[in-house]
């Protein structure tokens, strides 16, 4: 569904991205692994449309997007929740959700598609009418997740939906991950957290100082010498 091709992006003089291909299909979840700085956030900043690639080609169902700006893209179905979540902490829950339906003009089809997302979140239907800023970080999290899918993506991009969480907040992300999956939308998730990226998903990729180093089915990589020595410690 979605191809992007030697894509190379800079900031000044320094080289973020450096002829990286990424494929993601139709469903199931892809990981994006790396150290901090290896380039995971400026690719997926660079398929939202939010930085501009000094070279390569973003291909969706056959059409280059490249040129597309970020709103045109969220049209065609990429959504990206952003690393820190980003939320308006003086708004409430369910404002910051409408936030990510700005597109749709549709009130009855909005709603429809709000039910969904509270039964999917029922500890966000539960604080919907609370500001973002008193909810804990696994909930602000659901919240960005949520306000991302209310668009109905095709695609949906999390970068870092773990940073800052305790480890049994961890483990929920994932189930979120996996319960999204399950409705059929395909995931492309950005982690430090090597381990947990390549046991949730069905096909890794291994960026280091913004070049590709390794590609292939999850369960494989994590039975790498380079990624079990590099980022599980071994």
């Amino acid at each position: 569904m979605l191809k992007i091709t030697n894509l190379c992006v800079s900031y000044g003089s320094v080289s973020a991205l450096s002829h990286v291909s990424v494929s993601v299909p139709e469903s199931g979840v892809v990981a994006i692994v790396g150290a901090n700085g290896a380039g995971k956030s400026t690719l997926l900043k660079s398929i939202a449309g939010l930085t501009r690639p000094v070279a390569g080609q973003i291909v969706m169902d056959g059409s280059d997007i490249s040129s597309l700006k970020p709103h045109e893209r969220l049209d065609r179905g990429l959504a990206l929740c952003p690393e820190g979540r980003r939320l308006f902490p003086e708004m409430t829950v369910f404002e910051n959700i409408r936030v990510g339906a700005y597109r749709n003009r549709d009130t009855a089809k909005f709603r429809r598609r709000l039910d969904m997302l509270y039964a999917i979140f029922p500890r966000i239907a539960e604080r919907r009418r609370q500001l973002a800023s008193s909810l804990s970080g696994g909930e602000q999290q659901m919240v960005a997740i949520a306000r991302a899918l209310i668009s109905q993506p095709r695609i949906l991009m999390l970068d870092e939906p773990t940073l800052g969480l305790a480890p049994k907040l961890i483990h929920e992300v994932a189930r979120l991950v996996r319960t999204v999956r399950q409705e059929g939308i395909a995931v492309v998730m950005v982690e430090q957290n090597a381990k947990l990226a390549l046991k949730i998903s069905d096909y890794g990729y291994v960026l280091e100082t913004g070049e590709l180093r390794l590609e292939g089915a999850s369960s494989e990589l994590l039975q790498s010498d380079h990624i079990v020595r590099a980022y599980l410690g071994g």
